[in-house]
């Protein structure tokens, strides 16, 4: 018996056909950063295809980093990734907002806990000495864009959870403790976001990203902070400015 509903084609126009076109549309011009893409079933029915088809074209361009989905909301058109020197001690509110981009902090869980053995070693503490560790969330113009895990020697910031960890922690330690980096020591690798990284950034597990780790010292060698960094892959542009040896 003969189907009355329209057929769709799951073999016709390949995933990565279908990934060229939308792929073609932002490069033109069709789709502009931040735009929103027609919705799944949309695509579906207008190149006939079947939703499995829709999706791994999709998710061929999140990977590639040409879009990104928003919880309930869609498909959009990746922005601008944002120019980041991980060597610099400059705060990401200022180094976004400096690019005319609007950056906002949400501070996840921030707790007082003694060193294990790992961390005395980083901080070159006794075991069980206070430190802070503090977890939280970046944005650049509204969209979640790295997760960071900081830790901070309680010695020389005493009593730092007393204040709102949503502002600049930078600008905390410099005004508040007198606190500035001389040096930083910054290691980076390509990653995939699983687990609580995926989570907190609201993106399909095993995305890629970037992982940064940096050791932040002051002028008497002291670590003033170690940060732990995941971003997400096609928000940010690593630029760095040195010196030739």
């Amino acid at each position: 018996m003969a189907s009355d509903a329209p057929a769709t084609r799951s073999d016709g126009l390949h995933y990565l056909s279908l990934r060229d076109a939308i792929a073609a549309r932002i490069t033109t011009g069709g789709l502009k950063p931040g735009d929103k893409l027609p919705s799944e079933r949309r695509l579906q029915e207008d190149l006939a295809v079947a939703r499995g088809t829709v999706r791994e074209g999709l998710f061929q361009l999140e990977a590639e980093g040409v879009i990104y989905r928003r919880d309930r909301s869609g498909w959009y058109v990746s922005p601008p990734p944002v120019v980041y020197d991980p060597t610099r001690w400059e705060g990401f509110m200022s180094y976004v907002e400096a690019q005319g981009r609007i950056p906002a902090t949400e501070t996840i869980a921030a707790n007082a806990v003694a060193a294990d053995p790992l961390l005395a070693d980083v901080f070159s503490r006794p075991p069980g000495a206070p430190l802070y560790v503090i977890r939280r969330r970046r944005y650049v113009d509204g969209r979640a864009v790295l997760v960071e895990r900081l830790v901070v020697d309680a010695a020389l910031a005493p009593d730092l959870l007393r204040f709102s960890l949503d502002q600049s922690l930078t600008s905390i330690l410099k005004t508040e403790y007198g606190i500035t980096v001389a040096r930083n020591q910054v290691s980076m690798q390509p990653c995939a976001l699983t687990g609580f990284e995926a989570e907190a950034l609201r993106v399909k597990s095993g995305l890629p990203g970037l992982a940064l780790q940096r050791r932040s010292y002051d002028a008497q060698g002291r670590v003033v902070e170690y940060d732990h960094e995941h971003w997400r892959h096609d928000a940010v542009r690593i630029s760095v400015d040195t010196r030739v040896r």
